[in-house]
């Protein structure tokens, strides 16, 4: 199955798993207001959808150079306060959307990560890169700073320092310098990149998708939460799985020495 956007390509496998392609390989795939507006709604059009029919999305760039080289400067160069304003919130409200979702998000970096591109990859839950990808926050080399969420991702992702190290630089590193800053979980070779992918995804396809979607929300919303009211959401969490077929048929099947048959609810 797939779907018609003017800067972007959203395919889907037989398995449930979903592709979204940043289709703008002349432009290096920079974002524009056009590629956030059908990201947006290629987004609310997956949420939408039950475990059966969506059980993992794939981001990726068209191309073998970039995942998303940054945001369109030519499109930027004119902005106002208030232009730039909602173009960041909007930037930033896409991409808290990938968190949002019920199931895993994998970003496959094939090249340039650089600004928004980072930013992007920073929203999903997991990012694998090719030998060949590049990561960077270089908007202070343009008078910016990041605006899709970078430096609180970046902090997050790599703590304080590297990320103040990082971001006042705007130096660009390798996609092995990048994962051992723990930005990135795996490197692999450009032709074994969506293999990769689909080896990480495979073995989550194994597990109860509910329970995924719920490790999720409680490993997302600890960011938020005092270290107490953290852990209380976690076992609220674990208590209501309790209420669910996936978690009767888990437990069942681990007893009974034989493989789930997960649903999703």
């Amino acid at each position: 199955m797939s779907n018609t956007y003017q800067s972007i390509k959203l395919e889907s496998a037989d398995n449930g798993v979903w592709t979204l392609t940043i289709n703008r390989p002349e432009s290096l795939n920079a974002l524009n207001l056009q590629v956030l507006h059908d990201m947006g709604d290629a987004l609310r059009q997956i949420s939408e959808m039950d475990f059966e029919h969506v059980k993992a999305l794939i981001i990726t760039g068209a191309g073998e150079k970039a995942f998303v080289a940054g945001a369109d400067i030519k499109e930027m160069k004119d902005m106002n306060e208030d232009q730039a304003m909602q173009f960041a919130k909007r930037g930033q409200s896409i991409f808290h959307e990938l968190s949002l979702l019920k199931v895993p998000v994998i970003a496959a970096v094939n090249g340039f990560a650089l600004g928004g591109g980072c930013e992007l990859a920073l929203g999903c839950d997991f990012i694998i890169a090719s030998e060949n990808a590049k990561f960077g926050l270089p908007e202070v080399s343009l008078g910016l700073i990041p605006g899709f969420g970078g430096t609180v991702k970046l902090t997050r992702a790599v703590g304080s320092r590297r990320a103040r190290e990082l971001t006042m630089t705007a130096e660009i590193i390798t996609a092995e310098a990048a994962m051992k800053y723990g930005l990135v979980n795996d490197v692999v070779p450009l032709a074994e990149l969506i293999p990769a992918v689909m080896k990480k995804i495979n073995l989550m396809l194994s597990r109860s998708p509910l329970a995924i979607s719920q490790a999720k929300k409680s490993i997302n919303e600890a960011y938020d939460l005092e270290t107490e009211k953290a852990l209380t959401n976690e076992a609220d969490i674990f208590a209501q799985l309790f209420n669910s077929d996936d978690t009767r048929e888990g437990m069942t099947a681990f007893i009974e020495k034989r493989k789930p048959n997960f649903q999703g609810n």
